[in-house]
């Protein structure tokens, strides 16, 4: 019998994640340098800023992209300019959603991924508008001029801690 840790590591069954096996495969041909965190969700860098991917496979599989960051302190206390500005960038960008959970912003794109959807164009699109109404989100609760918070990176300092950051994990349930 042969040692079992002379065996090829083969990855999973294309059948087993399908979804998410295409993600991973836009992000590497992007040359994302993708991650898998434990809970399954793809990580990966845009603008030195860490998106998240998460995948619910099925009759209709949902690719939800996503990114967190922690809210600066200056508006943080004030949870009415933060309900505010969410509201207001839900409302003047399409295919995005803001949220705020314990001081965490999180800014979403959900898609319903059909047999034969683009999924590179969803990705390299939600990434493009995650950090554009990350960048909307600070301008406008900081009453920042439109480019004026603009730096090296789009938002502030991500949140390093990952989805589950604070013990909570966004968009469970949702």
């Amino acid at each position: 019998m042969s040692d079992p840790t002379s065996l090829p590591s083969f990855p999973p069954p294309a059948d087993e994640h399908p979804l998410r096996g295409r993600v991973l495969d836009v992000l590497v041909d992007m040359g994302a340098q993708p991650n898998l965190d434990t809970d399954g969700d793809v990580a990966y860098q845009a603008n030195e800023q860490t998106i998240f991917v998460r995948v619910t496979e099925g009759e209709l599989p949902v690719m939800r992209i996503f990114g967190q960051w922690t809210l600066p302190d200056e508006v943080a206390s004030d949870t009415a300019k933060v309900s505010a500005t969410c509201n207001e960038v839900n409302l003047s960008l399409n295919c995005v959603k803001t949220g705020v959970a314990n001081n965490t912003l999180v800014v979403t794109s959900e898609h319903l991924v059909v047999p034969g959807a683009e999924v590179a164009t969803l990705v390299q699109v939600s990434t493009s508008i995650i950090l554009s109404a990350v960048q909307l989100w600070h301008e406008r609760a900081l009453g920042l001029e439109p480019g004026q918070g603009q730096s090296d990176q789009s938002g502030p300092p991500q949140d390093e801690a990952g989805p589950e950051a604070n013990g909570s994990t966004p968009g469970q349930g949702s």
